[in-house]
């Protein structure tokens, strides 16, 4: 009888099943020179056995019958080397039209596959012999065979589930490292950039391609009022060549809207010891968007959409102006910062004010303002939805967008260039020590960003561009200016 190795040892592991006769005495095998498996089996004279085996033999024949054919089909359909990812797709969708309840992925691994496949033959087959067989001495063997498959059956799912779980442990680890490497190429950027900086800037000049870094935040002290003042705004003058080294800082009450006190200092010296300072009430500003330029203070004036200016030398409001068709009382302000409906900037070219219409759909509109009037002399108009921003400011004419990437990193992502009003995306990264950012006042005079976190004076150092380098150029066309 020639026969299928694996066919074989099904054969005889299905006749030595414990609780059945022996019938089987002894059984001998060898290969010819073709490679032909000869296989001789010794049977007993038990007519009974013999004629049950005969029936067994008849059946089993027919269906060898059927799996050769089957066997020659998938021969015909053997999966090249090429095209094996594909083959292997096609058994995954196979597998979940089998099996709905089993997601493809957990048996993208080919081995799984074909075992699982074989398994499913097996079953089939055992089906067809049994019902072939009918009631007789073999019914009890076939379901013991059917439940040793069920079981192998059941052992591969869990080897597959495990395996599945596996890898995708593995991938969150990959995925890891990767990010950790990521941010080590980008430490080691800018410690390179860091060791062969360019030529420093000037103090007010503009002859670089835009912001390139920003430093570490450098933490000055919390502000004079204590803990429970966590919104407000601080800095230097932010003119290009200011009359004094004046700081002042200016918490809001601890309501974070009402802009009441603030206080001025002739020296960082005098600000870090919190000597030598002049303390002044106003009690009518609104939010913390206030800015100094030209030793004058600009801020909301409260409760409405009107610019306020006041003299810091008395503390005297010398200008109030309405903004034409600005939003007030906290429509369009920050997002996780309110009452900050006007923010009011200042850089080499000037004074300007940054908010939203409704007109705009509340999208931010920068104006460059006269300081001496208040008057707008230009608008421009950008993409970018102003509650989505957590903050914004102005360097030599552009503005820099930032949005909150965590409690502890913010990322500058936007720039506008109201030079060319065109638009670049950014990715530059801003840790921060407490989670929210309020009054981001910029000095050109020592190219520094002034912020007001959660109650505490932070700095932080901008490093910019060549001019050969410039800000990478953007898809997004740019609204023009009106």
């Amino acid at each position: 009888m020639h026969c299928d190795l694996a066919l074989l040892a099904s054969f005889l592991l299905l006749l030595a099943l414990p609780g059945q006769p022996q019938l089987v005495r002894n059984a001998f095998n060898s290969t010819d020179e073709s490679g032909t498996f000869q296989c001789v089996v010794h049977l007993p004279n038990n007519s009974i056995f013999l004629q049950q085996l005969e029936q067994l033999q008849s059946t089993l024949q027919d269906f060898i019958g059927k799996y050769e054919q089957h066997l020659s089909k998938t021969k015909e359909y053997a999966p090249t080397t090429e095209d094996q990812d594909s083959q292997t797709l096609e058994v995954g969708h196979s597998l979940e039209s089998r099996n709905p309840g089993v997601t493809g992925s957990q048996y993208d691994n080919p081995a799984f596959n074909l075992l699982r496949l074989a398994l499913e033959h097996a079953q089939e087959l055992i089906a067809q012999l049994q019902a072939k067989a009918g009631v007789n001495g073999a019914w009890e063997l076939f379901h013991q065979l059917r439940n040793q498959v069920t079981n192998a059956s059941l052992s591969l799912k869990l080897l597959a589930d495990a395996d599945f779980r596996s890898f995708h442990a593995l991938q969150e680890e990959v995925d890891v490292l990767e990010g950790r490497l990521s941010e080590c190429e980008r430490e080691k950027e800018q410690e390179q950039s860091s060791r062969h900086p360019g030529p420093p800037l000037a103090p007010g000049s503009c002859t670089h391609g835009g912001l390139q870094k920003v430093s570490r935040p450098i933490v000055l002290k919390l502000n004079w009022r204590g803990l429970s003042y966590k919104v407000g705004a601080w800095g230097r003058d932010s003119a290009p060549n200011p009359v004094s080294a004046l700081y002042w800082v200016s918490p809001l009450r601890a309501d974070g809207r009402y802009f009441d006190y603030y206080r001025l200092y002739k020296s960082y010296g005098d600000l870090v010891v919190l000597k030598h300072y002049e303390q002044w009430k106003m009690g009518y500003g609104d939010g913390s968007g206030n800015t100094v330029y030209k030793n004058f203070m600009y801020f909301n004036y409260y409760g409405t959409g009107d610019m306020a200016k006041v003299d810091l030398s008395s503390n005297t409001l010398v200008l109030r102006r309405p903004l034409p068709g600005a939003t007030y009382n906290n429509r369009f302000s920050y997002a996780a910062v309110p009452w900050t409906t006007l923010d009011f900037a200042g850089d080499e070219k000037g004074l300007w004010v940054l908010y939203a219409t409704e007109e705009s759909k509340g999208n931010l509109v920068i104006s460059r303002l006269n300081d001496s009037t208040l008057e707008v002399e230009q608008t421009w108009y950008t993409s970018q939805y102003k509650p989505s921003l957590s903050g914004a400011f102005m360097a030599c004419g552009v503005l820099y967008a930032l949005r909150s990437l965590s409690t502890h990193q913010e990322e500058i992502f936007y720039a506008y260039d109201t030079a060319t009003s065109q638009e670049h995306q950014l990715s530059i990264l801003l840790d921060k020590m407490l989670e929210t950012l309020q009054g981001i006042n910029y000095c050109p005079w020592d190219h520094k960003l002034y912020v007001y976190n959660d109650g505490f004076l932070i700095n932080y150092d901008l490093t910019f561009l060549t001019v050969k380098e410039r800000l990478p150029s953007s898809p997004i066309k740019g609204p023009s200016g009106v």
